[in-house]
């Protein structure tokens, strides 16, 4: 192995990722450089990494000749460029940062020394710290960030007070155990979630936000990155996404149809002031249905989360109860039998309908139970052959009966 070759480890490794950053690079990494001299004191030895992403601006030179490392990520994506940084990171802690001279990397010495003390994971907080005159726009800053950090916070509980801050730090063994996949802006709120559902320790430091220093466009785009942050963090929580909608509709749907059947004939049932009649069932029973189709998906969705080894291991209670009641096999008996109790009730309709000599129908209530039943049973019955699809060996299942040997 050659002497360019061989490439000792570090302490702490700067990463940059970089897309034709030319103007700004020489600015992030005379901070770093002093952000390395200060870590001196503490004997970390240091490395400035740029994980370029494909400049043509002769960003790779520029950095090398300022002492930089660079790192060629084949993919393009700002998750690409950090994961693929991270990897190629020699050192036993991490500092992120974005190379367009916004976050100032002296504050880097700080973060480090919050993970000497034990932390896995140190987030910087413009929120409690400073944004400098036109560093952020006023949507980003008063709606889409406090949004954004709000829902992360009320699914993972994450007790970060700025979610997607570009300036962070982390051990070379937290990066590992998260397993970190996102390709675009995503990646920020993807290491959050991840770090919050490993109980990774975490804390924060407030740090400053300069204005964005290039003479172009950010690569960011709010409303396409916001709402790939929110389809990410509504992905990992099917709690929210499914079974909370699923709840509320099951309640709604449910409450409607019992309280019109716990009346006699044609009269109105009363409720919070509404007088409601059987014209009243066919929307019961369509929020009935929506929300059982929501729970049947959450399902689903907890079993795809449960190949993940990360999430696997650490699954709440409730869905590995879910999972000792709604097994494959259990799908298609609890599908087959609201399949067959369908059918029975249309049957039913069909013979007092034949007995009118097929005039007007006025077993409606009997009708719409059984239509229900047979769009959710067929529904459970079809779920159960994509369950049994999507069913590995580090779901749920395999979890309780590792548990209960």
């Amino acid at each position: 192995m050659s002497a360019e070759e061989f490439q000792p480890p570090v302490d702490v490794t700067f990463v940059m990722p970089c897309l034709d950053e030319a103007k700004t690079l020489p600015t992030c990494i005379k901070w770093a450089l002093e952000a390395a001299e200060d870590l001196k004191k503490d004997g970390l030895s240091t490395e400035i990494l740029i994980s370029d992403n494909g400049s043509t601006d002769g960003s790779q030179e520029l950095a090398r000749s300022l002492g930089a490392r660079v790192t060629e990520c084949p993919h393009r994506g700002y998750g690409n460029a950090l994961i693929w940084g991270g990897r190629e990171a020699r050192g036993r802690y991490i500092v992120m940062g974005d190379s367009d001279a916004s976050y100032d990397f002296r504050d880097g010495a700080k973060m480090v020394r919050k993970l000497t003390e034990g932390y896995e994971l140190c987030m910087g907080t413009r929120l409690k710290g400073t944004i400098m005159p036109g560093a952020m726009p006023w949507k980003n800053q008063h709606i889409g960030n406090p949004i954004l950090t709000g829902i992360l916070n009320l699914f993972f509980r994450s007790g970060l007070s700025d979610a997607h801050c570009g300036l962070r730090a982390f051990t070379k063994d937290a990066f590992f155990k998260m397993q970190l996949e996102s390709q675009g802006m995503e990646f920020a709120s993807e290491m959050v979630v991840k770090a919050a559902i490993l109980n990774l320790k975490r804390t924060e430091i407030p740090t400053t936000l300069h204005k964005d220093g290039r003479d172009r466009p950010p690569h960011l785009q709010p409303w396409r990155d916001g709402w790939r942050h929110l389809k990410f963090l509504l992905v990992y929580s099917p709690l929210w996404l499914f079974f909370i909608p699923a709840l509320l509709s099951l309640l709604v749907g449910g409450g409607i149809i019992a309280l019109l059947l716990s009346t006699p004939g044609d009269a109105l049932a009363q409720f919070a002031g509404l007088q409601l009649g059987d014209h009243w069932l066919p929307i019961a029973s369509a929020i009935l249905i929506v929300g059982y189709q929501f729970f049947l998906l959450g399902v689903v969705s907890c079993e795809l989360h449960a190949s993940q080894e990360f999430v696997s291991k650490r699954l709440p209670w409730y869905i590995k109860k879910m999972h000792a009641i709604l097994s494959v096999n259990n799908l298609f008996i609890i599908g087959g039998s609201l399949l067959g109790i369908g059918t029975l009730l249309f049957l039913y309709v069909l013979i007092l309908w034949a007995g009118e000599g097929f005039g007007g129908l006025r077993a409606m209530r009997p009708l719409m139970l059984s239509t229900t039943a047979l769009i959710c049973g067929s529904f459970t019955f079809f779920v159960g052959f994509l369950f049994a699809s999507v069913e590995s060996d580090a779901s749920p299942c395999a979890v309780r009966k590792t548990d209960s040997q």
